[in-house]
């Protein structure tokens, strides 16, 4: 059974040819996205678009036309093809009338650091409203990038003194043997996801100005013992490659006006015996603790290259169907 085409005539306005470049981008290359992800075919004359394909699809096509082209107006916005993606990765994941409704943005002096969809927005409440927050999800959902970005904030903000990155020391399934250097060279591949965060937000020199003041400090896990952390915002990345008895040694070195972000991807443990992992034994220990708060990202919500969504999707369906009775 063929599946009937429709076709749509859009035609945008006002004419901007700036405007309407930063729309099609080089080469065509926006629109050919858009066609690949919504199955459709686009023909483009000045600023009239035709638009053929399944019935809904073409009414979405539609809409992501004249919704980015309106941004690029209204918002001077450049468009970049992970834009473009992240527009209609929303767009398929509920029918809002409006962009604005599934973004919030975090303001630092460097620029805007913006969530999009339900999860992300949910989580930057969560974090502005616990003092301790679990976030679960896959590779490419923003769990790091935005506990930095809130963490970056509340230091520019002056709401707390420093910002405390921890991660577990756990080889990802090959052994790197001896590490040279003191301690910093030897963490610094585990800890480079944060650094890379923090110099996209902070800049190179402010980064390395506020570690070697120790109002940035990247720790072992292992070195967390003892410690009772004051007016902080500490983030444990890669929990999932924590051991039962170290969890419970993070979680209990939160003091006064601190905060704490617990991030990880239970599809990704490193242990021996993941049964270990102390991520997973705390969401269900600390699942009706009060003023702990637990959000959950799906893979509708990674936000990286396309393919790295279908992959996620792809592996999950994999591991459902291998176990059955979870």
């Amino acid at each position: 059974m063929e599946t009937t085409r429709h076709s749509q005539v859009v035609v945008l306005s006002p004419e901007n040819n700036k405007n309407l470049l930063n729309l099609c981008g080089r080469c065509d290359e926006h629109l050919h996205l858009i066609e690949d992800r919504l199955e459709v075919n686009i023909k483009q004359r000045g600023f009239t678009f035709s638009v053929s394909g399944d019935a809904k699809a073409v009414q979405q096509a539609c809409r992501v036309l004249t919704d980015l082209y309106h941004q690029t107006s209204q918002k001077n916005l450049n468009l970049a093809p992970y834009q473009i993606h992240l527009h209609l990765m929303q767009l398929a994941k509920k029918n809002t009338t409006s962009s604005q409704e599934q973004t919030m943005e975090i303001r630092i002096k460097h620029g805007v650091i913006t969530a999009r969809g339900e999860n992300q927005i949910q989580y930057i409440k969560n974090i502005a409203h616990h003092d301790i927050n679990f976030c679960i999800g896959p590779a490419g959902t923003g769990k790091t990038y935005l506990a930095v970005a809130c963490a970056v904030h509340a230091l520019e903000t002056e709401r707390i003194s420093r910002i405390v990155l921890v991660r577990p020391i756990v080889e990802a399934g090959e052994k790197l043997g001896f590490l040279p250097g003191d301690l910093a060279e030897k963490i610094n591949p585990y800890l480079r996801p944060l650094y890379d965060a923090l110099y996209e937000m902070l800049g190179f020199d402010q980064v390395n100005q506020l570690i070697e003041r120790n109002v940035i400090e990247l720790v072992p896990l292992a070195y967390m013992r003892g410690r009772s952390l004051n007016d902080s915002f500490i983030i444990l990345d890669e929990a999932q490659n924590t051991k039962t008895e170290q969890m419970k040694m993070f979680l209990t070195r939160l003091g006064f006006n601190s905060k704490a972000v617990i991030t990880g991807d239970l599809t990704q443990i490193d242990l021996s015996n993941k049964r270990d992992s102390g991520l997973t034994q705390s969401i269900e220990v600390l699942k009706d603790v009060k003023g702990i708060s637990f959000t959950r990202f799906q893979p509708s919500d990674v936000v990286r290259h396309p393919l790295v969504q279908s992959i996620v999707e792809a592996y999950e369906n994999h591991h459902n169907k291998s176990n059955p009775e979870k």
